[in-house]
């Protein structure tokens, strides 16, 4: 298992609009970690080291992160929960860390690549990607970077659907109907929708 990486974060004693304001003047994002139990901590964090891990990691990998808080520091196993950006200016103005627990399944989504040229696109057809991520429970430490699918074998009108998909060990999907994840429509489909939309 891969050593996981660390972000640190110091505790942000101070709140407000105008404060954090300020604070993003000096390239410092404002934040809070929070978990199950109902621990909730305003933390402040650089915005490179954020970004680096962010791109890195995205929401469903776990990662140490480490509070520098009254004279202490904690290390806890975390999500980045959510990265909110400015519209305008297209950076970090707020994060939200989870702390998960290394032996309880968490759900997470994660995203979809497929790999392969389906026979189907040979015969003509083209490969459509119903859902760009999947849904997963899993504990934290399992918890995959992509979930592959390789769509070799699909010929023209079959669908692969999510009961079909091979997921890593430990990994489950979630979900109550059975619904496809990628599949090869004819090309003659393709054109006659725009007709059936008149």
């Amino acid at each position: 298992m891969a050593e996981l990486l660390t972000l640190s974060v110091r505790e942000r004693t101070e709140k407000g609009k105008g404060f954090c304001r300020r604070m993003r003047t000096q390239n410092l994002i404002p934040g809070i970690y929070y978990n199950k139990s109902g621990q909730n901590i305003p933390v402040q964090v650089e915005m490179l080291p954020l970004t680096k891990l962010f791109n890195k990691l995205g929401s469903s990998r776990v990662f140490h992160l480490q509070i520098d808080a009254d004279g202490k520091t904690d290390s806890l196993p975390s999500l980045i929960w959510d990265l909110k950006y400015d519209p305008l200016k297209s950076t970090p103005i707020h994060v939200d860390f989870y702390g998960v627990d290394l032996d309880q399944e968490i759900k997470v989504d994660v995203r979809v690549v497929v790999e392969g040229k389906a026979k189907g696109i040979i015969q003509g057809g083209t490969l459509e990607v119903f859902r760009d991520n999947l849904e997963v429970i899993c504990k934290p430490l399992n918890v995959p970077e992509k979930i592959v699918i390789d769509v070799t074998d699909i010929e023209i009108g079959v669908n692969l659907h999510i009961a079909e998909i091979k997921l890593p060990e430990g990994v489950r999907a979630i979900f109550e109907d059975n619904f496809a994840v990628v599949g090869v429509v004819a090309a003659e489909a393709e054109e006659e929708k725009p007709a059936a939309g008149k």
